[in-house]
């Protein structure tokens, strides 16, 4: 014998129930929308301090590189790639500081602290141990490549000249001759075992536009970090002037 099971009732929502719904959540969202137009507005309309960005909105920038700090390691390192898989033809993510040649008559200036500086030539860091990375390299301006560079790796270039005292310190600045161009990194991230004083670029020296005779490699920051045509190099607990942060960018421009 078939059993047979009685249909469940259909629950039936009154037409005065739903339009109250509706009422309540297009209202919400109107609040919303309101509160989120009026927050803009008062962050657009926030007088800008002297790096070109509202308060509140560097101090969000700030918080962010705190809690991006929290969580990085010089142990993490970037992916690296084959020399078959580098860009030939590399593109040149700004030219600020670049107006002009050099000449033979370019040194290297470390301010190891005020009033000692140690200069160098090219010769000086090529006779330190070479190496190579081959990384995606990546700009703010949304696109990366993978690119090949050769040089002295930073933190085999501190121990050469007896610059380790200096890691202490939270901060490497580093100019252009021209001081057109200047940027500040984190220590730890100058540290980390890819980060080249590069003079090579795809086994040849480097590019006029690309920062000759010596720029900077580090692969855990975004492109504007990496500084073409290094001057002086200094050392501070403060944080360093920084081109693209006094433009409103975000200072620590990690990846």
């Amino acid at each position: 014998m078939s059993r047979y099971l009685p249909k469940p009732e259909e629950s039936v929502v009154p037409d005065g129930a739903v339009r109250k719904r509706s009422i309540i959540a297009f209202s919400i969202f109107i609040a919303l929308l309101v509160c989120g137009g009026l927050l803009f507005a008062k962050l657009y309309n926030e007088p800008q301090s002297a790096d070109n960005v509202q308060p509140t909105l560097r101090q969000g920038l700030k918080a962010n590189e705190r809690l991006f700090s929290l969580f990085y390691s010089k142990h993490r390192e970037a992916k690296t790639f084959t020399k078959q898989d580098a860009a030939t033809k590399v593109r040149v993510n700004g030219d600020v500081g670049m107006d002009g040649t050099l000449d033979t008559a370019w040194r290297l200036k470390v301010a190891r602290n005020p009033g000692d500086t140690l200069v160098l030539t090219m010769d000086d860091l090529k006779k330190l141990p070479k190496t190579e990375v081959i990384f995606d390299f990546k700009c703010v301006e949304g696109w990366s490549q993978v690119t090949w560079w050769g040089g002295v790796r930073f933190s085999d270039f501190l121990k050469a000249y007896n610059l380790v005292p200096q890691t202490g310190l939270k901060y490497v600045g580093m100019i252009t001759p021209d001081k057109a161009y200047y940027v500040g990194n984190d220590m730890p991230s100058m540290l980390q075992p890819q980060t080249l004083l590069a003079y090579e670029m795809n086994g040849q020296p480097l590019p006029q536009n690309q920062g000759y005779p010596l720029r900077l490699i580090i692969p855990v920051k975004y492109g504007i970090k990496h500084l073409k045509r290094i001057g002086v190099m200094y050392f501070s607990n403060d944080k360093p002037k920084d081109y693209w942060a006094e433009q409103g960018y975000d200072y620590y421009a990690g990846l």
